[in-house]
């Protein structure tokens, strides 16, 4: 192999190296804005933890939440639920390790009762949205 061939092959290594240095760091951005946009409509509240954020999202009669680690990592205990007044909770729960929900319920012009967790800690909004 004459020297012009190493070279350009350290080059393309070295280009995909770089690269993928580069998705290393726009990927997390990347996932939580895709997570995200699994919920309809606009963002109302964010409800900040510990160990994590859960995002609420409102269209028309639809209120719809997902629970997001503040870590990336492996898989561990996470949970989402909303409630309308007056229904029973819809609870997403498992071992996940990029998000729990998307959960949605329909809630018309009712009040609305957000949970979530990560691992041990975890938020709780009260009545909103009324």
């Amino acid at each position: 192999m004459d020297s012009g061939a190493i070279r350009r092959r350290l080059a393309f290594g070295a280009a995909v190296l770089a690269a993928s240095g580069v998705f290393a760091l726009v990927a997390p951005a990347e996932a939580q804005a895709v997570t995200a946009a699994n919920c309809a409509g606009r963002e109302v509240r964010t409800l900040s933890f510990a160990t994590g954020t859960v995002h609420v999202y409102r269209q028309g009669g639809y209120v719809c939440a997902i629970t997001l680690p503040r870590k990336s990592g492996g898989r561990r205990t996470m949970s989402v639920s909303v409630q309308a007044r007056g229904n029973r909770p819809v609870v997403d729960k498992g071992k996940y390790s990029h998000r729990a929900g998307p959960v949605t319920v329909h809630a018309g012009h009712r009040c609305v009762w957000v949970r979530g967790a990560v691992g041990r800690s975890s938020v709780s909004s009260g009545w909103i949205l009324c």
